[in-house]
């Protein structure tokens, strides 16, 4: 939990996926994730967390459906949304943070 506390206090914004390998929408939206990783290098950064091997930090941040996605900066939440979005509207809403 601690290297997770060190990557959201980050002053680059951080677009956290928080998914689950038995999670079918989550599969199918882990190429559209890399992409968006791709495209915003260098002003964001883009990680997935597995809910099931990180169930504290699931707990902690009140994740019951899987995929949801948040936006960190600076240790605080700037967006958070349940379930996967079209990749454009995903880098307007990140692209507020650089």
């Amino acid at each position: 939990m601690s290297k997770f506390e060190e990557i959201i206090n980050s002053d680059t914004p951080v677009l956290i996926d928080f998914s689950a390998e038995w999670c079918g929408p989550c599969k199918a939206f882990a190429p559209v994730l890399k992409e968006i990783a791709g495209l915003v290098d260098g002003k964001a950064r883009v990680i997935k967390i597995d809910i099931d091997k990180n169930q504290q930090v699931a707990m902690k941040y009140g994740i019951q459906s899987v995929p949801t996605l948040m936006i960190f900066k600076k240790g605080e939440i700037k967006w958070r949304q349940s379930g996967a979005l079209p990749k454009e509207q995903i880098i307007s809403i990140i692209s507020k943070y650089y």
